[in-house]
C-alpha cells in the first residue's frame, strides 16, 4: 500500500501572513513539519503543496520537495488534491503545514485505520478537558464505530443535569483518504453547515460519507497566530 504526505502551505493567512517561512528555533516552521513527516519513515513521498515562488524555494533549499499550484484553490485539501493528481498512490496523509510538532506516532495511528477497508477518509481526534467552549478548539462527536456524527465550534455534546460525566473530544486537522475519496471530497459544493461553522469537514457528513475518528494523544499544537509562536518558542 502507498502512501504518501502531502503538506498544504500557502503564504497569505488572514491571521499569520507568511506564516511557513517565520523562524522557529533557527529553523522555517514549514521545514520542521516536513523534515518530522518525512523523518517518520511512514511515506513513500512527502511533498509540500505551495501556492508561492518563496515557499517553493525555501523548500527546495533545504532539500525538500515541492510542488506549485494554483492560487484560486478554495482550500488546503482542493491544493492536497491538485497535488495528488500528478501522483500514485493509494492513501495520501493531509498534515497541516502549520504543525511543527507532529510526531510519528499519531501519523501512524492515523494510516493504521486503513487497515479496515471500510475506512475512505480518517482524522485524528484527542481528549480536551478545558477551553470546551473556545470556538477555535473544534470538538467532535462520533458512534460506537468511530464514525464522526457531528464536528462543532459549539461544545458538543451538551451536558443538560451537569453530572460532569460527558467526554469532550478535540479535532485535530491531519486528514488521511483513499485516492478516489480525496477527489470525490473536491469535487463536492460547499455545503450549508459547512459553510455556517466554517469547517469544510461537514460537507462529507452532509453528503452520507463517513469519517473514521482515531483518538491520539498528540495535542495537535498548530500555530495560528504570533501568540502561538511565542509559545512554541519557549516551549
Amino acid at each position: 500500500m502507498k502512501i504518501i504526505a502531502v503538506i498544504p502551505a500557502r503564504w497569505q493567512s488572514s491571521r499569520f501572513p507568511g506564516k511557513p517561512l517565520v523562524l522557529l528555533k533557527g529553523k522555517y516552521i514549514i521545514q520542521h513539519v516536513y523534515e518530522r513527516v518525512l523523518t517518520s519513515g511512514i511515506f513513500a513521498e512527502v511533498i509540500v503543496a505551495t501556492d508561492d515562488e518563496r515557499i517553493l524555494k525555501a523548500v527546495e533549499e533545504f532539500g525538500g520537495t515541492a510542488e506549485m499550484t494554483s492560487i484560486d484553490l478554495r482550500s488546503g485539501t482542493d491544493r492536497v488534491a491538485e497535488v495528488c493528481r500528478k501522483h500514485d498512490f493509494e492513501i495520501v496523509v493531509n498534515v497541516q503545514g502549520d504543525e511543527p510538532f507532529i510526531t510519528k506516532a499519531p501519523l501512524q495511528k492515523l494510516v493504521s485505520a486503513f487497515d479496515d477497508p471500510q475506512v475512505q477518509t480518517a482524522t485524528l481526534m484527542n481528549r480536551i478537558l478545558d477551553n470546551i467552549d473556545d470556538p477555535n478548539q473544534v470538538k467532535v462527536v462520533f458512534d460506537k464505530n468511530h464514525n464522526a456524527l457531528y464536528f462543532s465550534r459549539a461544545a458538543i455534546p451538551f451536558e443538560r443535569d451537569n453530572e460532569h460525566k460527558a467526554e469532550f473530544w478535540g479535532h485535530i486537522g491531519v486528514y488521511a483518504f483513499r485516492k478516489e475519496m480525496l477527489e470525490n471530497f473536491v469535487k463536492l459544493p460547499q455545503s450549508r453547515l459547512e459553510n455556517l461553522e466554517k469547517l469544510e469537514q461537514l460537507r462529507l457528513l452532509e453528503n452520507g460519507y463517513s469519517i473514521r475518528m482515531v483518538a491520539t494523544e498528540y495535542q495537535g499544537w498548530g500555530i495560528d497566530t504570533q501568540e502561538d509562536l511565542i509559545k512554541a518558542i519557549n516551549n
